[in-house]
């Protein structure tokens, strides 16, 4: 997500859970990586925004080497690697900027994507400081937003995606819950506006769900994964407010890519 977007909180969040995964896992997914290449698509989720030690090329993208793509890679080292992620980008960002990578042996490819795209930004700002019934209107615009043009670009992604790869493997991961409820913070947001937020986000999933199975591709819930380690848990992987790097914000740490995305997409590769 391009950093203007996120800042504050932004992007990358909203997903997360009301589905499982859509799709078996077999080791035919990594045999196909293996074999034919793997690439990874999508937003500053992807890319690792928030787990540091970021590669040098491609630097406003922020890729990091401890994003769940590149430890993937690492571990199963496939045919070739494509980290094509980018910090910022929409639905429409990786479709017009990202594709190129794409071919008809491609066997593996995974995003995140929609995120950055239902103004969510705004969202937490309004929860922050509006109160529960600002908070609430502004999270059924974003539902809104996610149940019409998001909608709609996720089709013409999700078409371009297949088109481009025709044979290959699609995982689509979602985004974990953003608060742990009834947890240790005792500033910010109450629960109520935390509560609306992982509502927001349950939403999104479900819409990037119904999208991927519609396609074809496979699903991979987080939230689970991240429960117990969301904002205001005793262990969070995820960032809360960064102050003095505000890009960081709401996005997974080094552990929330290790061990909250990473086993997610092994586990529907196929590979331990």
């Amino acid at each position: 997500m391009k950093q203007s977007r996120i800042a504050v909180g932004a992007c990358s969040l909203l997903l997360a859970s009301a589905c499982a995964f859509a799709g078996p896992a077999t080791a035919e997914v990594a045999s196909r990586a293996v074999a034919g290449g793997y690439v990874a698509l999508g937003d500053s989720y992807s890319s690792g925004v928030g787990a540091g030690d970021y590669l040098a090329s491609g630097k406003e993208c922020k890729r990091s080497s401890r994003a769940y793509p590149a430890l993937w890679a690492e571990a199963h080292a496939p045919r070739s690697f494509t980290f094509a992620a980018c910090n910022g980008a929409g639905a429409e960002d990786v479709l017009t900027d990202q594709l190129g990578h794409l071919s008809p042996r491609t066997g593996l490819v995974t995003l995140t994507a929609g995120g950055s795209d239902t103004g969510f930004a705004g969202v937490l700002a309004t929860c922050a400081l509006g109160g529960q019934s600002r908070c609430d209107g502004a999270v059924s615009r974003s539902r809104t937003t996610m149940d019409t043009a998001l909608t709609d670009r996720l089709d013409r992604l999700y078409t371009a995606i297949r088109d481009r790869a025709p044979a290959a493997r699609v995982v689509v991961l979602g985004y974990p819950h953003l608060y742990h409820l009834a947890g240790a913070c005792r500033l910010g947001l109450p629960d109520g506006e935390r509560g609306a937020v992982n509502d927001a986000v349950d939403h999104l999933n479900a819409v990037i769900a119904a999208r991927a199975a519609a396609h074809g591709f496979t699903f991979a819930d987080v939230t689970v994964a991240f429960a117990g380690h969301e904002i205001c848990s005793a262990t969070p992987w995820m960032h809360s407010i960064e102050v003095f790097a505000l890009t960081e914000s709401y996005h997974p740490t080094a552990p929330g890519q290790s061990l909250g995305y990473l086993p997610v997409l092994t586990r529907v590769s196929g590979w331990r």
